[in-house]
């Protein structure tokens, strides 16, 4: 039985078979994350964000990913390309860090809040 993947916080949810990356699941999902090497491990840039009871779902961490990732892995952080989906598994996008300056910017300007960088 094919998995079912759930991307949040946009609550897309797809159906992939087994073995499938999680960054090659977001692409047939239409769900955007970030990448610069082309899924090679290189870039750091696809972290996905998975609950500890959500990381048995994907396959093992192997050298590479974790050398990259150092102690994030211990806070539930996976590159999405080098994670592979064995079953049923919900992964979080964690929100681009220079989306969430310019966010956090226009809300405060909505809100007419002193900005924090001036």
């Amino acid at each position: 039985m094919d998995p079912i993947v759930t991307f949040q916080p946009m609550g897309k949810v797809i159906k992939v078979r087994q073995g499938t990356s999680v960054l090659n699941a977001a692409g047939k999902g239409g769900v955007h994350i970030s990448t610069r090497c082309g899924g090679k491990a290189g870039c750091l840039m696809c972290k996905i964000v998975v609950s500890q009871q959500n990381m048995l779902a994907l396959s093992p961490i192997g050298d590479v990913e974790r050398r990259k990732l150092g102690t994030l892995y211990s806070k539930g952080i996976r590159l999405s390309c080098q994670a592979t989906i064995q079953r049923d598994v919900e992964v979080n996008i964690p929100e681009d860090p220079l989306k969430a300056a310019v966010r956090k910017q226009l809300e405060a300007a909505r809100n007419k809040e002193p900005d924090e960088l001036w």
